[in-house]
């Protein structure tokens, strides 16, 4: 019998740590496979390459982010139930997550290869790299669904205390993914197409072992009965999941319009621009931890009406968000030139590149924070407020790249970025403290149906 992890026990700090190491650790093994696929791309393909790669980032954020904030958002449901072990919930919520995961990929599989290469136009993709972009896009489109089917295996094991598992999970696939590429590329001369297919190979492997895992949780075998009686669950999986999934959408369309400006700059910039959003999205990795690790945490407490340990969770993880700004976003402060050249190659896309990671660096605490009082606002059940901030985020980094670009041309990409994580972080701190405080107060013995108004 597999175990699962009680969050709503134990010394808080203790219990964080346990549960966010191994998930720390998943998530940084996964963005440093990213980073290797990036440099042997880079380094074996050229600049050319790594611009194709990195022009769909901000596609793929838009449909994998969907599809993770709907499983993010799933798994809030699933994990309240655990918290109060309401095991009959918990196992419908469960069935009706699969049944619904089902449905989405079917849709975002045809949707996305569909309207590939209209959105890759609309981003004024350079002919240069448009057909590596398009190469690139096929492939990791139709393997979404591995994509999708990890991310929900994962969210409902970290739902039950487990962020063992996906770690080992990962282990295994980013071996794979690393060597499939190097194969792929250096060997077999594939091309970007070779790095795709390596993603999705390596993915599959990743659901597997976390498939295996799940099937041997006594208090998650799913019956018939689950599956059949599950459809009372959609209205409240949507409630959090949808808001979480748009949210995700809705901060991509931000990026893409980003995307398209950098663009418009030229290839050389739309070549500094990719490394710049792998490394960022790596030094944020223990921040953005320390946001699953609240929302878990959160998620199980809340649905225990444990307020006062959500509290201190807070100041464990806020914690963890400042010490990772203090050090990593000094490494992308002083060193940016070292980290631009391990994956460019040309002065010019280097020296672009590096004006980007300094200016994040500097900044870079607000997307830490952000990532800590967002995840707690979604735990208590409130994925409305994220959602909102999703448009803030979105609105601010348009309205900076659309005054700023002519005047400070790519540093605007940056300070764009900046805007919308002060924006967002402003939001969910505001309404983390009054959500919490509203319950710490009154100690309400049941927990409200409804998205309380912040007023």
């Amino acid at each position: 019998m597999a175990k699962t992890y009680d969050l709503t026990k134990g010394n808080v700090t203790s219990v964080i740590l346990k549960f966010y190491f191994p998930m720390l650790l998943t998530n940084m093994l996964q963005q440093l496979y990213t980073l290797a696929d990036t440099a042997i791309v880079g380094k074996g393909l050229g600049d050319n390459a790594l611009a194709a790669v990195g022009n769909m980032s901000s596609l793929t954020f838009l449909v994998i982010g969907f599809s993770m904030g709907l499983s993010n958002g799933f798994s809030v449901s699933i994990a309240q139930s655990f918290g109060a072990k309401d095991y009959n919930k918990m196992r419908r919520a469960t069935a009706a997550s699969i049944k619904l995961a089902a449905v989405i990929t079917v849709v975002l599989t045809i949707l996305s290869l569909a309207s590939l290469k209209g959105v890759l136009n609309i981003l004024r993709t350079d002919s240069a790299i448009m057909n590596d972009s398009l190469k690139y896009g096929y492939v990791i489109f139709g393997g979404l669904v591995t994509t999708i089917a990890y991310n929900l295996c994962a969210c409902v094991l970290r739902a039950l205390g487990d962020s063992k598992t996906p770690f080992i999970a990962i282990i295994i696939s980013a071996i794979t993914n690393v060597v499939l590429n190097y194969i792929c590329i250096y060997i077999l001369g594939t091309g970007v197409e070779g790095a795709a297919a390596a993603t999705v190979i390596s993915q599959v492997l990743s659901t597997a072992i976390c498939l295996v895992k799940l099937r041997r949780i006594d208090i998650l075998k799913l019956s018939r009965t689950d599956f059949e009686g599950c459809r009372n669950m959609y209205p409240e999986l949507f409630r959090n999941g949808l808001p979480m999934a748009l949210m995700n959408s809705i901060t991509a369309v931000g990026c893409m319009v980003v995307q398209y400006f950098v663009n418009g700059l030229g290839v050389a910039y739309t070549s500094a621009f990719s490394p710049c959003s792998r490394y960022l999205n790596l030094f944020m990795q223990p921040a953005c931890t320390a946001g699953f690790a609240m929302s878990s945490f959160t998620s199980q407490n809340f649905g225990a009406k444990k307020f006062d340990r959500i509290r201190s969770g807070l100041h464990v993880c806020v914690s963890i968000a400042l010490i990772t700004y203090f050090t990593l976003g000094s490494v992308m402060f002083f060193f940016p030139e070292w980290l631009a050249g391990l994956m460019l190659n040309s002065s010019e896309t280097i020296s672009l590149a590096a004006e980007y990671l300094k200016i994040c660096g500097m900044m870079v605490f607000a997307v830490d924070l952000l990532f800590v009082f967002r995840s707690g606002c979604q735990g208590m059940g409130r994925p409305f407020i994220p959602m909102i901030s999703g448009i803030i985020e979105m609105v601010m980094r348009i309205s900076i790249i659309v005054i700023f670009i002519g005047r400070f041309g790519f540093a605007a990409a940056a300070w764009a970025d900046v805007a919308a994580w002060l924006g967002a972080l402003a939001l969910n701190l505001v309404a983390f403290e009054i959500i919490l405080k509203r319950y710490s107060h009154c100690g309400q013995k049941s927990l409200p149906k409804a998205e309380p108004a912040l007023s």
